[in-house]
């Protein structure tokens, strides 16, 4: 049975990394994104990215970064994976995925079929989708939820990821009725914007791990 990845975003402390990681989380986000209540600097985000153990992975999140701040942004964090929130070009995501080890990931907000196919560009320069809900307030982590309808028989060109308005009431659902091979919280696991309640986190983890073992 294929594991089932589970993804901790908007991670801001040290107490919510350790709470994720111990819940058993796979990978772990940290946004640098100023307009986010989840927005860490590039100082404190390499500070968290030492806090996670080398079994999960950590993912960096941009929007709409230019080359050269990039470029210092991972020297200094780290990360496995780059996720990139924006309207960044399969041009743009290529030169990053060729020139480094880095797992690159392209979040995509998708609002009806024509934009799900759309995604299929990314095809040979992003390593995996993830599929949001429309852009609201922000380009994610606005608690919008994805309609799961959309993603029935859809043909996937990439592994792939599911995000937009879960928490730990609607990811069992989300995972049977999509199939998601990992899914993606942020604003769904905090008691106000920016605040991961540990608790959620925990209850969240185990639902995910329990559809997949009943999903097998």
């Amino acid at each position: 049975m294929a594991e089932q990845l589970i993804k901790i975003c908007g991670l801001t402390t040290e107490e919510t990394i350790d709470a994720a990681v111990e819940a058993g989380a796979t990978h772990v986000g940290l946004v640098h994104f100023e307009p986010s209540p989840r927005h860490l600097s590039i100082e404190d985000a390499a500070r968290m990215r030492v806090r996670v153990p080398k079994s999960v992975k950590v993912v960096l999140l941009t929007v709409n970064m230019d080359p050269k701040a990039t470029a210092a942004a991972l020297q200094e964090v780290q990360p496995d994976v780059l996720q990139l929130h924006g309207k960044e070009t399969p041009e743009w995501l290529s030169l990053i995925k060729d020139n480094s080890e880095l797992e690159v990931w392209k979040a995509v907000g998708v609002k009806d079929r024509t934009t799900l196919e759309k995604a299929a560009k990314y095809k040979d320069s992003a390593h995996r989708l993830l599929y949001d809900a429309a852009a609201g307030a922000l380009p994610g982590g606005n608690g919008l939820a994805l309609d799961w309808r959309l993603l029935l028989n859809h043909r996937h060109v990439l592994p792939w990821g599911l995000a937009g308005g879960l928490g730990p009431s609607n990811v069992a659902d989300a995972i049977r009725y999509t199939g998601a091979p990992l899914v993606d919280a942020s604003s769904g696991l905090e008691s106000e914007p920016g605040k991961k309640d540990i608790g959620k986190i925990k209850a969240f983890c185990e639902a995910a791990r329990e559809a997949r073992a009943k999903a097998a």
